[in-house]
């Protein structure tokens, strides 16, 4: 698996713009009646006739076999050996924020969610409550005290939130609070590690203070912690790659990572169709952009076939709008697998395709699953990625005499 930094020689200026595409979630698999995955079934005439001028493959996030949170799917996307870099998702959240984490904090992400009067979970997003009605809640959590660590509690967006503990002697080394399934209890934090206890029993008293604290709430009655995490370190990707990244996404986790990477975040609205009026607003101001598209994912995780269908048939419009501004390389990816079909993320390949004036068409007519297994990239570490899409631009040097 390539690494951001291994080719660091190889890398050259150069006045080529390359634009990554991101559908979160963007694999599936066959639906049980029709025996065609979510992308087989949508209408994307706009994504298939790219497919057709276009190098296309299959990415392994990580490795055969293992389902990636979007954390390492994305990191690979950028170059970045996702077993090398692992960055917890609280991190990421906080920064998508613009939440300082200073040495020492930890940051968790937070899920309100649905319990019974026993305590068990009915629905792990509480109905994927708006952000109108979360954010009075995080204001009452962000108002929680416990003797030792300060407490600090941030509304994201819709049922999600961080909470940021800020003291001495905090680690990240703690489990997690969700099960992952409903009709379960949430989980009471552990310590990892023996130095992580401190932490483990002060997210404990949160848990219960909140819990105490949200009873009479009709649907965000509970919450699930995630992802607890310091600030990471990683290579800028402007500084190895010598170039001027950009990232335009709506959600705030993917300008986490963005931020770690060493991207300029620009600020945009929260649609898609804001995130392209964004880069084109921008196209001028930097030579490599990534652009994140997320409501496949969401429709994928909640099992929702039919949706995840609509999703990308409403990513599809927006394709020509991308190759009017003249990208020298567009290359559309996916951080991992969605399948509705398993309401979760999966180990299962994800189409691949790299657009540039190298790139002639490879009888690939479509742009779903089957077709790219059978293009000319064949399937390829997510790692390798960046290096071919900087190959076609012309910003890769030969590597050895």
């Amino acid at each position: 698996m390539i690494d951001v930094e291994e080719l660091r020689d190889c890398y050259t200026n150069t006045p080529s713009k390359m634009v990554l595409l991101v559908a979160d979630g963007l694999g599936g698999l066959a639906h049980p009646d029709t025996g065609k995955s979510e992308l087989e079934t949508a209408h994307t005439p706009n994504l298939d006739a790219l497919a057709q001028e276009s190098a296309c493959g299959l990415t392994t996030p990580v490795l055969p076999g293992v389902a990636p949170g979007s954390g390492p799917g994305h990191l690979a996307l950028f170059g970045y050996d996702p077993l090398k870099h692992q960055i917890g998702r609280g991190a990421l959240e906080a920064l998508g924020i613009e939440v300082e984490l200073a040495p020492g904090d930890v940051a968790a992400r937070g899920n309100f969610c649905t319990v019974d009067e026993n305590g068990l979970l009915v629905d792990r997003r509480a109905g994927r409550i708006p952000s109108a009605e979360s954010a009075p809640i995080c204001e009452r959590l962000d108002r929680i005290e416990i003797p030792g660590v300060q407490v600090d509690v941030f509304a994201v967006q819709d049922y999600r939130f961080v909470l940021r503990l800020r003291g001495e002697g905090l680690s990240e080394a703690v489990t997690e609070t969700d099960p992952q399934v409903t009709g379960a209890k949430a989980l009471p934090v552990t310590a990892i590690r023996p130095e992580a206890q401190k932490t483990a029993d002060l997210v404990n008293q949160f848990v219960e203070k909140a819990a105490q604290l949200m009873s009479e709430e009709e649907r965000a009655n509970m919450l699930l912690l995630r992802g607890f995490a310091q600030m990471p370190s990683l290579p800028p990707m402007g500084d190895v790659y010598r170039m001027d990244p950009a990232a335009i996404a709506a959600y705030p986790m993917y300008r986490g990572l963005a931020t770690v990477a060493g991207m300029k975040v620009i600020r945009t609205g929260r649609t898609f169709a804001d995130e392209v009026e964004t880069l084109k607003e921008n196209w001028d101001n930097h030579d490599f952009f990534f652009i994140h598209y997320k409501p496949a994912d969401a429709a994928g995780e909640d099992g929702n076939f039919d949706a995840k269908v609509k999703c990308l048939e409403d990513l599809d419009p927006f394709i020509p709008a991308i190759r009017e501004l003249g990208p020298d390389v567009l290359m559309v990816a996916g951080d991992h697998a969605t399948p509705a079909i398993m309401a979760a993320h999966s180990w299962h390949p994800v189409p691949f395709m790299l657009n540039s004036k190298l790139t002639k068409g490879q009888g690939v007519p479509t742009f779903d699953e089957k077709a790219c297994a059978l293009g000319a990239l064949g399937s390829i570490p997510a790692t390798s990625v960046m290096v071919m899409g900087m190959s076609h631009a012309g910003k890769l040097n030969k590597f050895g005499p």
